[in-house]
């Protein structure tokens, strides 16, 4: 009975992600920009989807000061998708622990997560866009299982 739960679970799972390609992600595309707390704000840019992959450049900044640059990438792999993340420090110094790879998990309407897949800072990445198109949250647990959400408006 277990045997046949498990196989349910992993074909559900499996149901999620099955011909996603990033042209399933062109509602991340455009600039997305929110409050992080205090003075910190955090802007999102995403291209559009091409190619085979979708890009953002993140910028974080506090005040009149740039204190960290990010860079997405997600790419149509064999069996889904990926996501390289890498993040600098102002300066462009590459912050702790380098770039993290992490691979779909699950995607939706107007929503896709990620899991690691190198040992990374993030346990899992979630975007989506829920109800309002204006709208555009990040889900993140850290490697240590902390939650954070973030929600970012469009410009």
């Amino acid at each position: 009975m277990r045997l046949l739960l498990g196989l349910g679970v992993l074909l559900f799972a499996s149901s999620l992600t099955a011909g996603v390609t990033v042209q399933d992600l062109q509602w991340m595309s455009g600039t997305w920009t929110g409050p992080l707390g205090g003075a910190v704000k955090l802007q999102e840019n995403w291209t559009v989807p091409e190619a085979g992959s979708i890009q953002s450049l993140v910028r974080m900044t506090a005040g009149d000061t740039t204190t960290m640059v990010e860079l997405i990438v997600i790419e149509d792999i064999d069996d889904g998708l990926q996501l390289h993340i890498q993040q600098w420090d102002k300066g462009y110094v590459p912050r702790a622990g380098g770039a993290q790879r992490m691979i779909m998990e699950s995607a939706g309407e107007n929503f896709v997560k990620f899991k690691d897949a190198s040992g990374g800072g993030l346990k899992t990445l979630q975007y989506s866009r829920p109800g309002n198109a204006g709208n555009f949250v990040i889900d993140i647990v850290t490697a240590m299982g902390q939650p954070m959400k973030i929600e970012l408006q469009g410009d």
